[in-house]
C-alpha cells in the first residue's frame, strides 16, 4: 500500500468556500455572478502584497539592468503562468529570449499535457537550473499557489548552491513561513476557490497579475519603456507594425505613412526611428547614440532636450 499523502486541508487554497456551497445547483447567471464576485477580491489581495512585491523588484533591479535574468519556476498552472510571462517578454520589450526564462516541471510538454506528478521531487529543477549557469545577478522566482510544492521549494537551495548571491523569491497564494534559501516571500492571500482547490481560478489570476507587475516594472526600470509607450516592441506582424507606427508618430509628430517609412529605414526598431528623427541622424549614428546611452531612450531624449533648450 502506498504511503498516505500529506494532509493539506489546512491550506487556504485547498479549503471549501462557504460562498459557493451548493455550486452544482446554481443557474448559469448565478454561477457567473458568484465567480465574478469572488474575482473582485483579487486586486485587493494583490494590493496587500505590494510592499513585498516592491522589495523583490528592488532586489532584482540591479542585476536585471545588467546581464542578470528573471527566472520563473513552477509546476502545473503556476509553471504555465511563468512560461507565459517569459514568452511574452521578447516581442513586448525586444529582449533576448533568455532574459526572462520560464521553467515548468516536466518540461515544455507539460504546457499542454498535465504532468503534475513531476512536482513532487525536491531536486526536480536541478538539471534545468544547471543548464542556465546561474550567476549572482539572476533572480529565481518559485511559484506555488498552495506553497507546498517540493519542486519549487527545493529549487531555492539548488539556486543558492550554484550562485550564493542570487536573489530568490517565492510567490504563493496562501500564508506560509518563508522557505529556507528563499530571500523574499510574496503572499497574495486569495482565499478558498469557488471550485474547491482549483487554483487556476483566483490564485491563477492573482499570480498572473503579480508576474505582470514584476516583469513590466523591471523592464521600465531598465529603460525599455518611454512614457507609457512600448518603444522596444518587435513589429513582427501587422498589428505590431501598426502599434510601432503609432508610437513613432506620438514621439515625433510624423504622420502614419511617414512613421511607417521611418520604421522601415530604422530596421524596424522604434527607438532608432525616434532618435533618427529627433536628432536628425542616420540609422547607424542613431544606433550608436542609443548604445552609448545603454539603449535607454529617455537618456537620449533628455540630452536632446537640454541641447535644444539650454
Amino acid at each position: 500500500m502506498a504511503d498516505a499523502p500529506a494532509d493539506r486541508s489546512h491550506i487556504r487554497t485547498e479549503q471549501a468556500n462557504s460562498a459557493s456551497s451548493g455550486l452544482h445547483a446554481l443557474s448559469v447567471s448565478a454561477c457567473v455572478d458568484l465567480i465574478n464576485k469572488e474575482d473582485s477580491t483579487i486586486a485587493e489581495a494583490v494590493a496587500m502584497a505590494q510592499p513585498n512585491i516592491c522589495a523583490l523588484i528592488e532586489s532584482a533591479k540591479p542585476g536585471f539592468a545588467g546581464s542578470g535574468r528573471l527566472i520563473y519556476l513552477g509546476a502545473g498552472t503556476s509553471g504555465r503562468l511563468g512560461v507565459l510571462d517569459a514568452s511574452e517578454a521578447p516581442p513586448t520589450f525586444h529582449v533576448d529570449p533568455g532574459k526572462v526564462v520560464g521553467i515548468i516541471a516536466g518540461g515544455d510538454r507539460s504546457l499542454r499535457v498535465s504532468s503534475e506528478s513531476k512536482e513532487d521531487h525536491a531536486d526536480g529543477a536541478l538539471d534545468e537550473l544547471k543548464k542556465l549557469n546561474l550567476t549572482n545577478e539572476d533572480t529565481v522566482i518559485g511559484i506555488a499557489a498552495g506553497g507546498t510544492t517540493p519542486y519549487v521549494l527545493g529549487a531555492f537551495a539548488i539556486a543558492k548552491q550554484q550562485a550564493p548571491g542570487i536573489t530568490t523569491a517565492m510567490l504563493t497564494c496562501t500564508p506560509i513561513r518563508r522557505p529556507p534559501a528563499c530571500d523574499h516571500l510574496i503572499v497574495v492571500d486569495t482565499g478558498p476557490e469557488v471550485l474547491t482547490g482549483s487554483t487556476r481560478m483566483k490564485a491563477g489570476t492573482a499570480t498572473k497579475m503579480v508576474l505582470n507587475t514584476i516583469s513590466t516594472t523591471l523592464m521600465i526600470q531598465a529603460g525599455r519603456v518611454y512614457d507609457n509607450l512600448m518603444v522596444d516592441l518587435k513589429p513582427t506582424n501587422e498589428k505590431l507594425r501598426d502599434r510601432a507606427a503609432r508610437v513613432i508618430a506620438e514621439l515625433t509628430g510624423l504622420s502614419r505613412d511617414e512613421s511607417l517609412a521611418l520604421l522601415e529605414r530604422a530596421g524596424d526598431r522604434v527607438k532608432v526611428a525616434v532618435v533618427m528623427h529627433r536628432k536628425a541622424l542616420t540609422r547607424a549614428a542613431a544606433e550608436q547614440v542609443l548604445a552609448e546611452a545603454g539603449d535607454n531612450l529617455a537618456v537620449v531624449l533628455d540630452v536632446h532636450d537640454q541641447d535644444t533648450t539650454g
